[in-house]
């Protein structure tokens, strides 16, 4: 299996003002790290600049939530790829299925919007997952395999794109799949990277899990073997929770 660096990934989603944001990253960079895990925070757009200045001596990394596909135009509200990197990001979220439920975002949405994310030289977290009705019926694995196959750009390298799966039904509700449940899916997903890129590149992927990781349960997520870190929701916005969720790793 190729060494692969874990990532915790915070999604702040709409959440944060800015006194709760300075707060947050004070608790965070009080955090000494730990070998082998990487740190992401994903604030909203409005305060990706002031977390960006606050973090930018330390080793934690930042991200944003979603990007628009073109590099520029008449797109009020939207926000360039191109623009994320200038401000210092290393990682756009995609696809997330708050966008895709929330915005009608499709594949072809997220495709795009990860083409963007590479095209500025940022790394993009695809995110796929099935609802619940989809899982009750038993189509998880063809659900998130189409998702896969139609949401990750065919420049996908294990540097530039990371894939977070994320059961719809679990997010902020507190219900988890079972450890077995959770590794099936990672495994399907990665054997059909391997398929499509080949093995060096499908071993070298990082696979997220998300939906409601915290700390009494990372430690058995993060310790299957085709999980290599979480993204991170409620978790992501108390400091003492998000470290001992980082500490959990390895």
């Amino acid at each position: 299996m190729a060494e692969r660096t874990t990532l915790i990934a915070g999604n702040w989603k709409m959440n944060a003002s800015s006194e709760m944001a300075v707060n947050l990253i004070d608790g965070l960079l009080t955090w000494p790290g730990k070998p082998g895990v990487e740190m992401l925070v994903c604030p909203p757009s409005p305060y990706l600049g002031p977390v960006g200045a606050m973090i930018s001596e330390s080793d934690i990394r930042l991200g944003a939530q979603t990007c628009h596909p073109n590099a520029s135009g008449a797109h009020t509200g939207d926000v360039a790829a191109e623009m994320l990197a200038d401000l210092g990001c290393s990682y756009v979220i995609v696809g997330h299925s708050e966008r895709r439920a929330d915005h009608g975002e499709t594949d072809a949405d997220v495709h795009a919007q990860a083409e963007a994310t590479h095209r500025a030289g940022l790394s993009a977290i695809v995110c796929v997952g099935e609802t619940e009705a989809e899982r009750d019926a038993g189509k998880t694995l063809d659900i998130v395999g189409a998702q896969v196959a139609n949401s990750v750009p065919d420049g996908a390298t294990a540097e530039n794109t990371v894939v977070a799966y994320e059961p719809v039904w679990a997010i902020g509700t507190g219900r988890t799949p079972t450890s077995d449940q959770v590794q099936e899916v990672h495994a399907a997903i990665r054997s059909g990277l391997k398929e499509r890129f080949g093995d060096a590149i499908a071993s070298g992927m990082r696979l997220l899990y998300g939906g409601s990781m915290k700390p009494s349960n990372a430690a058995e997520l993060l310790a299957l073997a085709d999980v290599d870190g979480g993204l991170i929701g409620g978790a992501s916005l108390k400091a003492e929770d998000f470290t001992a969720i980082a500490d959990a790793a390895g």
